[in-house]
């Protein structure tokens, strides 16, 4: 089955006020879409409920395969040396022994027995994206991949969804950085917001 995800006629919303709506995308195998958008105009809250974590106020979203989710809020165990918080995930995941390549590939092995409450904002995010990619999931959602990186962790980030897409991935990315990735579409999530709140997130 082609790996597919879709959002239809998507809005969401917080309290009572509507974020977006009438918010519609398709994207397929090897495709990624990069989701642009000021402070409060919901990225993160299209993200989690993509992800399935939220329900949409009105619209729906679909997909064929597994989603796996990297945001800010990043689920490695702070009390955990970092090889054993990726082998946790590897363990959930029914991978086995923590993928060497994938932790090597990312410059985290020196890292590896050092508690995760001690690594920089820009090593966790390389540990978590080491978890995403042990995960197999087909479809990526990543909120804010680049936020706390140096310029060759970008880099090599990049790299890594590069290389997801050619295997046939798909990635939607929330970002307020630019992304030098090849055929990346965009989509301002501001051109979504209902006229009446557009003044409330200028």
């Amino acid at each position: 089955m082609q790996v597919q995800l879709r959002a239809s006629n998507l809005a969401c919303r917080r309290g009572d006020r509507i974020l977006f709506r009438k918010l519609s995308f398709s994207l397929a195998g090897g495709g990624a879409l990069h989701i642009t958008g000021a402070n409060g105009t919901g990225k993160t809250t299209l993200m989690r409920t993509v992800a399935g974590l939220m329900t949409p106020f009105a619209g729906s979203t679909t997909h064929s395969h597994d989603i796996g989710l990297l945001t800010e809020r990043l689920a490695l165990d702070p009390d955990l040396t970092l090889d054993r918080a990726i082998a946790f995930w590897d363990k959930i995941d029914r991978f086995g022994d923590p993928n060497v390549e994938t932790v090597d590939m990312l410059g985290l092995v020196p890292l590896l027995d050092v508690p995760v409450r001690y690594l920089s904002t820009g090593q966790k995010k390389r540990a978590a994206l080491a978890v995403l990619i042990g995960s197999n999931s087909p479809i990526w959602l990543l909120d804010e991949p680049l936020s706390g990186l140096d310029a060759d962790a970008i880099t090599l980030v990049t790299e890594r969804i590069e290389n997801h897409l050619a295997l046939n991935g798909i990635a939607l990315i929330a970002s307020h950085q630019p992304l030098a990735i090849e055929g990346l579409k965009s989509l301002e999530l501001g051109d979504y917001v209902p006229r009446y709140e557009a003044e409330d997130v200028e």
